[in-house]
């Protein structure tokens, strides 16, 4: 299947970009025992803003978008640093940050999954992008600092809401919808997905080893 990739203003993408990395920023400055530096903290920053993007780019075999313009990595450092500086200011509007950031997930997820289809790469293969540009950049957030994936763990649908959101997104394209609609729409059901989760506290059920086998499979 081959779609025209949604595309969004250069202003979108670094806001997108820049509160990736404030959530990065402060995300880190809590680890007070890690006692990061200024450069810890901007390239902690620069990896969770940006990280999204270039794993997709790489995945896709292109030059990462993040280096075709020089606003990209001063967005990064820039947001990085002013999250530590005003850590308890941004601490204070977690709401807001928490729904940008939701905002953010669609926005990597629907750029991913179409630039997937665009390069006409399948439909389980564009989905997979894009939860990879959506997730990317906190997962080398945790690696980074040492940190046990947070993604991998029940947590508030962080991952589900990006893949739920690219799979209507996927869905609508293959059935003939308009991408820039499709991609609207993939990006309203992660934000909405997000949001009740982080309210309500929604979680995968936890992993659990079965108590006992059942009799017909018990070995004798």
């Amino acid at each position: 299947m081959h779609a025209t990739a949604f595309a969004i203003p250069l202003w979108a993408d670094l806001l997108a970009v820049g509160v990736g990395s404030l959530q990065g920023a402060m995300f880190a400055s809590e680890f007070k025992d890690r006692r990061l530096d200024l450069l810890g903290v901007a390239i902690i920053g620069i990896a969770t803003g940006l990280g999204g993007g270039i794993l997709r780019d790489v995945l896709l075999g292109q030059v990462p978008r993040a280096m075709s313009s020089n606003w990209y990595l001063v967005v990064a450092v820039g947001a990085a640093l002013v999250g530590m500086a005003l850590q308890r200011l941004f601490h204070r509007l977690a709401g807001l940050i928490t729904a940008l950031d939701a905002l953010t997930i669609g926005l990597f997820g629907a750029i991913g999954s179409t630039k997937a289809l665009a390069l006409g790469l399948p439909e389980i293969p564009a989905v997979f992008v894009g939860v990879i540009s959506a997730v990317g950049g906190s997962v080398l957030r945790d690696l980074l600092m040492n940190l046990t994936i947070a993604m991998m763990h029940v947590g508030s649908l962080y991952a589900v809401a990006a893949a739920a959101g690219t799979v209507v997104l996927v869905v609508l394209v293959s059935v003939g919808a308009p991408v820039a609609l499709s991609a609207i729409i993939g990006t309203s059901v992660t934000l909405v997905i997000r949001l009740l989760a982080v309210r309500f506290g929604w979680t995968l059920p936890e992993q659990r080893a079965l108590s006992r086998l059942p009799r017909w499979r018990r070995p004798r």
